[in-house]
């Protein structure tokens, strides 16, 4: 596991990072060819209650253009998905297995803990995906979800665990919460609580974006 702290952290943003140990910087400097991440998850990733042109896969493209990298990044969220929803379309989100993409971002979660269903089934879920995107040589960004706290101390404990061990077993590089930065935030989120704004979704990329410059 490569654990990335955000960048709030003061570390580099990890989505440079994990390109860079794929090789597709590299890559992306010697090539015209326009690389795909896919962006495959709940409304988190779909850009529930926002206009196209602020929605995640929008403005993470936008910022990774701005970077001069050459990334077309898929919608492939669903809003209102659980893990189990997740596994059951992978293959659906993947699209054509001769043309697979260059990279998943793996987002899932925040409804199986919304509903309090079954950590031990959302783990199960996020194994099955992990394990079949590895089994096609996808690379993974795997990102983290918190528990609400009111489901209380047990059930937090036991979901909240599920990320770093799976990531731990996959070896796959991990970002331990989506929403870090702007979770219950007032300013940052419509008005459910839950889904960002477009100001939101703004520090969420900004988390993503590749670096400048290589340190």
């Amino acid at each position: 596991m490569r654990e990335v702290a955000p960048a709030s952290y003061g570390l580099k943003h990890w989505l440079f990072n994990l390109m860079l140990l794929a090789g597709l910087v590299f890559s992306m400097q010697a090539q015209a060819k326009d690389y795909v991440v896919v962006a495959f998850g709940t409304s988190l990733s779909h850009g529930f209650g926002l206009p196209e042109a602020e929605i995640f896969p929008v403005q993470l493209q936008k910022a990774l253009a701005a970077k001069g990298l050459a990334v077309t990044v898929q919608n492939a969220g669903v809003s209102g998905d659980t893990t189990a929803g997740g596994l059951a379309r992978l293959d659906w989100a993947l699209g054509d297995p001769a043309t697979p993409p260059d990279l998943v971002i793996v987002e899932f979660g925040g409804n199986d803990a919304l509903r309090a269903l079954s950590p031990q089934e959302a783990e199960a879920n996020l194994d099955q995906i992990l394990t079949r995107l590895q089994a096609r040589h996808i690379k993974v960004l795997f990102t983290g979800m918190k528990a609400p706290p009111n489901l209380g101390s047990d059930y937090v404990a036991a979901f909240d665990a599920i990320y770093p061990r799976l990531a731990q077993k996959h070896g796959v590089p991990f970002y331990p919460f989506f929403l870090d930065g702007v979770a219950a935030d007032p300013a940052l989120n419509q008005a459910d609580g839950i889904h960002p704004n477009a100001k939101g979704v703004a520090i969420i990329v900004g988390h993503l974006a590749p670096s400048s410059s290589i340190s």
